[in-house]
């Protein structure tokens, strides 16, 4: 019987920036194709980093999080920058941008507190 180790369970944040992959992964096989690989590859790429920087952090001991979580916030700001460009040249619908926005607004309070508690928590040099 093949068994498979068990996982230890996601953090919020994380699981709410993979529902959001998840509805833009949806969206982006019906990007047009001169923006699916720029664009559209940007915005993939930029989830990908951010989910896999907060993954990071979350297994790091808290001594060490903080700098991680801040190229989180960065990286998930210029993901909401470039989602906003897809949006203004008409790359991405209203309707769809206005339901991955919603979902990344949840994602981003998170991200800002987490941050915040990292940075009250951490010690001036």
């Amino acid at each position: 019987m093949n068994k498979t180790p068990p996982q230890r369970p996601l953090m919020p944040t994380i699981q709410k920036l993979i529902a959001a992959y998840k509805l833009w992964n949806e969206y982006f096989d019906h990007l047009p194709k001169k923006s699916r690989y720029t664009i559209g590859s940007k915005v993939d790429l930029l989830f990908i980093e951010t989910a896999q920087l907060l993954f990071t952090a979350s297994a790091l001991p808290k001594e060490q999080k903080l700098s991680v979580i801040q190229k989180a916030v960065i990286n998930f700001d210029l993901l909401k920058f470039f989602l906003q460009i897809a949006w203004e040249i008409k790359v991405l619908e209203n309707k769809k941008y206005v339901a991955i926005s919603e979902q990344l607004s949840e994602v981003g309070r998170m991200i800002g507190g987490w941050h915040k508690q990292l940075t009250n928590q951490t010690p001036l040099k």
